[in-house]
């Protein structure tokens, strides 16, 4: 694959500093080792920095020629809430805090192509390097765009890179339209009456409402929407009680719903409100719906793809270009960043069959480092041809 060379060239510092941000977490909001670290080598390399925004969030200036041109690339710098199982030298040194999905390789394939393009300057116009924080469920992305991100550092087109352990190391999913889903979360809570459990006859269980709310909560898919849509509703949470002998009071059921389209989002919303309602009151009790609407499904632009797939064609090799991919069910906050600016979510892939392939947010995820230079020359192929002299 024909990375660039001067990138290749300072592979293991880069390498090195990814291995010291895995080894040093930091929550949303909080990142601010980070945050510093990155602001120091951008400094160093003569970019342009200017910080503070979403708290921790930065973007880095990069300006050659005389060109209005812009384009954005963005990475998230935060970890997630696990405690990490891996045993190698660069594991977390935090309890209860890993960079399970790979955001710490992400920070660094920025970095990579911000330090190959200060040093040759082979395009015409301005890069912002665009590095976020709060992704795993703060929100970042959109409290970076509602700070103005986009009317400080205005922005042509804007795009992401993101691992993908399934795909073999080096192949990229570039589709245009839908590529993940919108995210919002489920909250029940369930109001019944305690008492001895061998006297159900004078209790209200919330335990029994909670089943039957969870198992009726899958029919909204299989038998109220349109089987050509898509959604995901899921109850992963059930806390109640505290005693084998004791009939709760309350029982409280926690989930997410995973959707395209605003229709099928509304739907499931009123299908749930129903259920709960009505489950509830069948057996006495009373019952509540939080239903929160959290991050909107990931849309790439479709002129903006064809740039994408292009740039990653030209470091990858036409034939690893996945470019029909359906949509996955996940959810990203760069999705705030696409509803404002034209741009493309990039997944590439970092899968070696071996420990590399294991899935995001596992306890035993650890980012490919081969992936660097790749990720970094896909980054610096997007500004070379798109801001091309």
């Amino acid at each position: 694959m024909p990375i660039y060379n001067r990138i290749a060239d300072f592979q293991p510092e880069l390498a090195a500093t990814r291995r010291d941000i895995h080894a040093h977490p930091e929550m949303g909001f909080q990142e601010h080792r980070t945050s510093e670290l990155v602001a120091q080598q951008l400094a160093a390399w003569g970019i342009e920095v200017h910080r503070g925004i979403a708290g921790t969030g930065l973007v880095g200036v990069l300006r050659s020629g005389s060109s209005k041109r812009s384009i954005g690339l963005r990475a998230d710098m935060d970890c997630l809430p696990m405690q990490e199982a891996n045993d190698m030298p660069h594991r977390s040194t935090t309890p209860g805090q890993m960079h399970a999905c790979g955001h710490d390789g992400h920070t660094t394939m920025l970095l990579g192509a911000a330090r190959y393009l200060a040093e040759t300057k082979n395009f015409d116009g301005t890069v912002h390097f665009i590095f976020q924080p709060a992704e795993e469920g703060g929100g970042g992305g959109r409290v970076m765009v509602e700070e103005g991100l986009f009317d400080r550092f205005p922005t042509d087109q804007v795009y992401a890179l993101h691992n993908d352990p399934e795909l073999p190391l080096g192949e990229a999913r570039i589709t245009a339209g839908p590529v993940l889903a919108a995210a919002d979360r489920i909250s029940i809570t369930i109001h019944g009456k305690g008492g001895h459990a061998s006297r159900p006859q004078i209790c209200i269980d919330p335990v029994l409402v909670g089943a039957q709310i969870v198992v009726a909560a899958q029919s909204i898919v299989s038998r109220s929407m349109d089987p050509i849509d898509t959604a995901v509703v899921s109850l992963c949470q059930f806390h109640a009680g505290s005693a084998g002998n004791v009939i709760p009071e309350i029982a409280e059921l926690n989930g997410t719903v995973r959707t395209f389209r605003t229709e099928v989002q509304d739907m499931v919303e009123a299908r749930l409100g129903t259920i709960v309602k009505a489950i509830a009151e069948a057996h006495g009790a009373r019952a509540e719906l939080a239903f929160t609407r959290g991050y909107p499904p990931t849309i790439n632009h479709e002129a903006e793809t064809l740039r994408a797939q292009a740039a990653a064609a030209a470091v990858l090799g036409d034939t690893r270009i996945h470019r029909n991919a359906p949509p996955r069910m996940g959810a990203e906050d760069f999705s705030y960043m696409l509803q404002k600016c034209p741009g493309a979510f990039i997944g590439i892939g970092q899968g070696d069959g071996g420990r590399h392939t294991v899935g995001l947010h596992n306890p035993r995820f650890d980012f490919n480092d081969d992936l660097i230079p790749l990720g970094a020359s896909v980054f610096a192929r997007l500004v070379e041809q798109e801001l091309a002299r």
